[in-house]
């Protein structure tokens, strides 16, 4: 198959809106502690969803598991854990930050690095990759991209400074406030280093794909047994920690229901629903992720930097239609703007350069 990169870009927006939606179901979840909903919706994301869509879309997957060598489990699986760090602090990034401002951060570093680290350790970056005009595009491309996330940055931290002087109405009070923000950075940073290690492992899930290929499965589905790997890895951090809070907080009661914050019944049916919502959105990220990255060519690595663009441009329009820039200035919504505008350019120079190299 002939890597197509502009469908492939198409790919990866849909991947980042699922991405950046993910996290919308939860907040409708009533009478639940966080890690109650968060372990009921990993399951989903970690668990169910990737072994269902894999075991669908690919050809005998527990046959290209056994015959993966050792080596290659343990890399995707220990950088799935390492993730399961930062994909555990990504919900309290947005607690404390909003979805606009955290998602930023977090995926500001999380691009940088994940975008940059692999093709640096391979011998990619300085070399075909600077010796041609696509590889150079794309370079450009990844710039750009990370301007455009600063931008989007400074435009939420000046929100944010900006609600603080305003008087709020009591609704707007329960908005993330400034008062989390040093707290939100430091998780953010966190977050964003740990998260990038998700890029690691997929890299490292070369084989399996090889393999999966060498048993009829197409192109486009050949990265669905990696993230089967990666994502148990990310399970077990998670799960861990989940569990270890039910625990101390006692909260295992919220799954027998019971009334929530309003005095209102909880309606476990629904939690169950909405938590498999967002946790199959989660997933749905890096099923289109892994579709997008089949179709970029030689420079697949550009397709970290195309997933967090799209999930921040996506998640900072979500933090518009919930109302997180309500006070925010006309200047900082221009920042704003800027930034958007910057992040989609970047998706397009990004697939630009990957076309004229698949076309070179």
């Amino acid at each position: 198959m002939t890597p197509n990169p502009l469908l492939g870009v198409l790919f990866h927006w849909l991947g980042g809106f699922a991405s950046a939606s993910f996290y919308v179901p939860y907040r409708a979840v009533r009478g639940w502690s966080w890690e109650v909903f968060w372990l009921i919706g990993g399951l989903f994301s970690w668990i169910i969803a990737p072994w269902l869509f894999a075991g669908v879309q690919t050809h005998h997957l527990l046959a290209v598991l056994a015959a993966t060598p050792p080596r290659t489990l343990a890399l995707c699986y220990f950088f799935g854990v390492l993730w399961g760090f930062g994909g555990l602090t990504f919900g309290l990034t947005m607690r404390y930050l909003g979805i606009s401002l955290g998602t930023a951060v977090a995926l500001g570093l999380t691009a940088a690095f994940g975008t940059l680290i692999p093709p640096l350790v391979s011998g990619q970056l300085f070399g075909s990759l600077i010796h041609s005009t696509g590889g150079r595009i794309v370079l450009l491309g990844v710039a750009v991209a990370l301007a455009g996330i600063a931008i989007v940055g400074k435009a939420g931290h000046d929100k944010e400074q900006e609600q603080t002087e305003r008087h709020l109405t009591e609704q707007d009070r329960a908005l993330p406030r400034a008062r989390d923000f040093r707290k939100g950075i430091a998780v953010a940073i966190f977050s964003g280093i740990m998260s990038s290690c998700f890029a690691y492992g997929l890299d490292a899930g070369g084989p399996i794909r090889h393999l999966t290929l060498a048993h009829g499965t197409g192109a486009l589905w050949q990265g669905l047994p990696v993230l089967v790997v990666v994502l148990l890895g990310g399970f077990t951090t998670n799960a861990i920690w989940c569990v270890y809070l039910i625990i101390r907080n006692a909260s295992g009661r919220d799954l027998r229901g019971g009334l929530d914050a309003d005095g209102g019944r909880v309606s476990l049916r629904r939690n169950y629903l909405l938590c498999a919502l967002g946790g199959t959105a989660w997933y749905l990220q890096f099923f289109f992720y892994t579709m997008g990255e089949s179709q970029m060519g030689r420079y697949a690595f550009s397709s970290w930097t195309l997933h967090m663009s799209s999930i921040i441009i996506f998640a900072t329009l979500w933090g518009l239609a919930l109302k997180e820039w309500k006070g925010a200035s006309a200047r900082s919504l221009a920042i704003m703007t800027a930034g958007l505008v910057t992040l989609v350019g970047a998706t397009v120079v990004i697939g630009l350069g990957n076309y004229l190299v698949v076309r070179g």
